[in-house]
């Protein structure tokens, strides 16, 4: 299963796939160099058809629990100010993506879409300490019934060039569903309020709409 996002991407590098190893039977009478180009063309193909993969999630919903709203590595888990819409100190809890992860976003509690925001910006490689506040970015508050403002934001890396965001303020999200999607490389921090107990380490795999980030204390 393909994420739509992809749709148009995936139907261009099928197309130039069949081309390429329809030329390449055609014009390389070298047994070993005709191999080698298809198997680089097919590679393409398959790189292309796995960064847009959406696998089906069954997600136990809880609103005493913040999920993970997308795949990737927990690399930050610390407290900082968040000056954009709390202008206080929060949580932050931020997952890498490597360009071999799922990038669909998910909504990582149920609530009412507060607050929803493009940022145009730099491409700074997504583990930056700056890429948070200067790259190209979403940011999106749900208000929780249990936790209260939930902040999270979509960041591009250095390989992302357009971030997806579906959220759309006024909007009821549930948790688990859809929420947009980064292409080619990414993060997204989390923004909780202080006290909240988390539930992941530094460097811990998170699965997006499965894994529990944080807990109601």
């Amino acid at each position: 299963m393909f994420h739509k996002e992809g749709g148009k991407i995936i139907l261009i590098a099928t197309t130039l796939t069949v081309a390429f190893l329809l030329l390449a039977n055609q014009f390389i009478s070298i047994f070993w160099l005709q191999k080698a180009v298809e198997i680089l063309v097919l590679s393409f193909l398959i790189l292309i058809l796995q960064f847009f993969r959406n696998p089906k999630r069954d997600v136990i919903i809880n609103d005493n629990h913040i999920i993970a709203p997308v795949d990737g590595k927990v690399v930050v888990i610390e407290e900082v100010f968040e000056s954009e819409y709390f202008k206080d100190k929060r949580l932050q809890v931020s997952i890498f993506m490597s360009p071999i992860n799922v990038h669909v976003t998910r909504y990582p509690v149920n609530g009412k879409v507060k607050f929803s925001k493009y940022h145009p910006g730099k491409y700074l490689v997504a583990w930056h300490p700056k890429a948070s506040t200067e790259n190209e970015r979403t940011t999106v508050v749900i208000e929780n019934r249990i936790f209260g403002e939930i902040l999270y934001r979509q960041i591009a890396g250095a390989l992302a060039r357009r971030i997806v965001n579906y959220a759309e303020e006024e909007m009821q999200v549930v948790q688990g569903t859809d929420a947009g999607f980064i292409k080619f490389g990414s993060r997204v921090d989390l923004f909780l309020p202080l006290g909240t107990k988390i539930n992941v380490k530094l460097n811990d795999k998170a699965i997006g709409g499965k894994t529990i980030i944080a807990v109601k204390s």
